[in-house]
């Protein structure tokens, strides 16, 4: 039979604890702190740093393979003492361009399909940050990721090239004219990358997806453009490379950068036709821009 209590013997084991809870009076480091966080853990994340040991193998293996054929023609170059690389600085990303499409394919869903499949976007957006803020940390951080990949194997050809005594202007010329290139590629290529991958929050639909837009298109092209040369059409040959990405590069950088065209035939577009090529490029950053603000005002609500 229970016994029920007085108010008195209620009242007897009562307690009241003041644990401390008290209002943050530190300092608050507003959006810009938020959006430099955002870019610095995003930055890491795409070379695997700050995660798995698993999550680090595949970006540093891609490093390491964009670096050590740089390494190997600077070895080539000393031994035989050339009086020039075997490749212009220009040329570096285009001839190693499957490894930095399968680089952005691994690394772009990375940096958004997760925040998407596990819906915690809202999160970012409920303060300080806003959705400028985390596109703007997204893209930046994709293509430093992807401009360091495709930037040190140009540092080790130019160190090389001093290594060898080659003429110092002339490769200062070239490397500041690659780091150009490089700089375009790696804008174009997160643009695109992480367009792609916020589409979907799997991150294997949006690696395939990724893989199959560079890598169709690049093959495409390069079809087209060589049935164009063989049938003596060599004045389409460059219109065809706009729609490429990755020969998209190669026309800019074949008219306003002084590099040898990779296009079949090595008929590149002129200053004239590299207008159109270099507005394409900026378009397609500019509107890969526009197209993750639109996707992440929608994801927000």
């Amino acid at each position: 039979m229970a016994v029920e209590q007085t108010p008195a013997q209620a009242g007897a084991q009562s307690r009241i604890h003041n644990i401390g809870y008290r209002s943050y009076d530190g300092p608050r480091l507003g959006r810009a702190y938020a959006r430099r966080s955002l870019y610095s853990q995003s930055l890491r994340g795409a070379y695997g740093l700050g995660r798995s040991v698993k999550s680090k193998v595949l970006p540093m293996v891609l490093f390491a393979v964009m670096c050590v054929p740089a390494a190997i023609m600077v070895a080539v170059t000393v031994a035989t003492k050339a009086t020039k690389l075997p490749v212009e600085y220009t040329n570096y990303a285009v001839v190693m361009q499957a490894v930095i499409g399968l680089y952005v394919a691994s690394q772009a869903p990375q940096a958004v399909s997760r925040d998407l499949r596990f819906k915690t976007v809202p999160l970012y957006f409920s303060r300080p940050i806003e959705t400028a803020d985390y596109v703007r940390a997204k893209f930046a951080a994709l293509a430093s990721a992807l401009f360091l990949i495709t930037a040190v194997p140009l540092v080790v050809l130019y160190a090389g090239a001093l290594l060898a005594k080659l003429d110092f202007a002339d490769q200062t010329a070239g490397f500041l004219q690659g780091l150009v290139s490089v700089a375009l590629l790696s804008l174009l290529f997160a643009g695109i990358g992480l367009v792609i991958s916020a589409v979907t929050p799997r991150r294997g639909f949006g690696i395939a997806a990724v893989i199959a837009v560079l890598t169709i298109s690049y093959g495409a092209v390069s079809t087209l453009q060589a049935i164009a040369d063989a049938q003596g059409s060599t004045s389409a040959v460059p219109w065809i490379g706009l729609f490429s990405p990755i020969t998209l590069i190669d026309g800019v950088q074949t008219a306003f950068l002084g590099a040898t065209s990779a296009y079949p035939g090595g008929t590149g577009p002129g200053t004239g036709e590299g207008v159109v090529f270099l507005l394409a490029v900026l378009g397609l950053i500019a509107g890969s821009y526009g197209l993750l603000l639109r996707r992440y005002r929608k994801v927000g609500l």
